[in-house]
């Protein structure tokens, strides 16, 4: 007798939960490459990007905690302090398109699969992720004074997968 995956018991493939499983650090990665910054500044994007992708492993939809549970396996578990490699794309416009693709996937599969409620903390937990990304380091500025919290960039891909998933 085998055990039933928990993304079978939820009613998706194999292949439809790698994507929603590994939409989350996609959002990440592609919400600190819009703007290139410094190796710290990078890091701190990152760390506060998995935090918010490891905090959700508590959520109430079990849907949003079995793709944060998937996530952090892949990634690596801030709590126990492990630190995945940064992830740089060589086009990050062409990277943050790829993603925003696979979000509006995800969007529609998530429309037929689950509740409503389910689909929707989903998505909101998404555009979290990539609103602490963008928060988490200010760009631009002499020693830490002045610069831009969020820069036109980041705001773009974030609002824009905002738009989205808002669908």
């Amino acid at each position: 007798m085998t055990d039933v995956p928990l993304y079978a018991k939820l009613g998706f493939t194999d292949a439809e939960w790698g994507l929603i499983a590994g939409l989350p650090q996609s959002v990440l990665t592609a919400a600190s490459a819009a703007t290139h910054d410094s190796a710290r500044k990078t890091r701190a994007e990152v760390a506060a990007g998995l935090d918010r992708i490891s905090d959700a492993r508590a959520s109430a939809s079990q849907l949003v905690s079995a793709a944060a549970s998937a996530a952090v396996v892949e990634a690596g578990d801030p709590e126990l302090g492990e630190e995945p490699p940064v992830i740089e794309p060589s086009d990050p416009a062409g990277y943050a398109a790829d993603v925003l693709g696979r979000a509006a996937e995800v969007a529609t599969l998530l429309s037929i699969k689950v509740s409503a409620a389910d689909a929707e903390t989903y998505k909101h937990w998404l555009v979290e992720i990539a609103d602490e990304v963008v928060g988490a380091a200010s760009t631009g500025g002499v020693l830490g004074i002045g610069g831009d919290t969020v820069t036109e960039n980041e705001r773009s891909f974030r609002d824009d997968l905002a738009k989205i998933l808002a669908g």
